[in-house]
């Protein structure tokens, strides 16, 4: 079809990639002569970082010698009874999703991403508060290598965002669920765009989950993301309060939520 952009052009769905993350995991353990070891069941995506840097503060953060990415550092933790991997700052749907791909190749079963988002829907609450994504508005370009174009959304496997809803639903905080806005270009985030957002019925902007919702499909992959509203686009003073430790114990209490339930089904 003629006067497509590239990001649309020479797109086969169901063509293998040359490219694969095993092979790649191969050879940065054979460059750094790590040992080739699995992964946690349950991963966690923090594109943040605040996680991350909690965890190392109180010291509960252990470096993972398996983890084999060149891009990034895996630690480990225990949460809610279970060793899980954790990974922070792989900020956007490009590196969260090249992370994704490694993780599941070294044997990851659940990923689940706890990302920062500023409001979109009028009369949300006032404190910062946590979405259950439901579906992602595709306004990034990683989605559209793994599914096609027709597509304006990409959703969340609706057995997997019931369950995970009815695990952070017990936690006691301020929790929705719904659909979000995911763009690869924050600083763009202009009147019109969040006014569609809005028209939309969206709840939040982040900059992951239509990528690793379509990963996850295209992959077979089970994925859920959450988007921890704490802003406002910056368009207040004394924006992007996320609570105690930069948001990371609230983050913390609804990734909880999610591993004993997870650990609950495999009982």
């Amino acid at each position: 079809m003629p006067n497509l952009p590239p990001i649309l052009e020479n797109k086969d769905y169901r063509a293998p990639a040359v490219f694969l993350p095993e092979n790649l995991l191969r050879e940065a353990r054979r460059q750094r002569g790590l040992p080739h070891l699995p992964v946690p069941e349950v991963c966690i995506l923090d594109p943040d970082g605040d996680i991350v840097r909690a965890l190392r503060a109180d010291g509960r953060g252990r470096p993972f010698a398996g983890w084999a990415c060149y891009h990034t550092e895996m630690l480990t933790f225990d949460l809610a009874g279970q060793t899980v991997g954790i990974v922070g700052c792989a900020v956007g749907a490009s590196f969260a999703v090249l992370v994704a791909e490694q993780m599941f190749a070294s044997g990851c079963r659940l990923l689940v991403s706890v990302t920062s988002a500023g409001r979109i829907a009028p009369d949300l609450p006032a404190q910062a508060f946590f979405v259950l994504i439901d579906k992602a508005l595709r306004d990034e370009g990683t989605s559209y290598h793994y599914l096609p174009a027709q597509e304006r959304y990409s959703d969340a496997d609706p057995a997997l965002a019931e369950w995970a809803w009815r695990a952070v639903a017990t936690t006691g905080l301020p929790v929705m669920r719904g659909g979000v806005w995911t763009t690869d270009a924050p600083f763009r985030e202009t009147q019109d765009a969040i006014a569609a957002a809005a028209a939309d019925k969206l709840i939040a902007v982040e900059m992951e989950a239509a990528a690793l919702y379509a990963f996850a499909r295209a992959k077979r992959a089970a994925v859920i993301c959450l988007a921890h509203v704490t802003n406002q686009m910056a368009q207040i003073e004394g924006d992007f309060e996320k609570g105690a430790a930069d948001g990371s114990l609230d983050a913390l209490t609804v990734l909880g939520s999610i591993v004993l339930a997870h650990g609950r089904k495999g009982d």
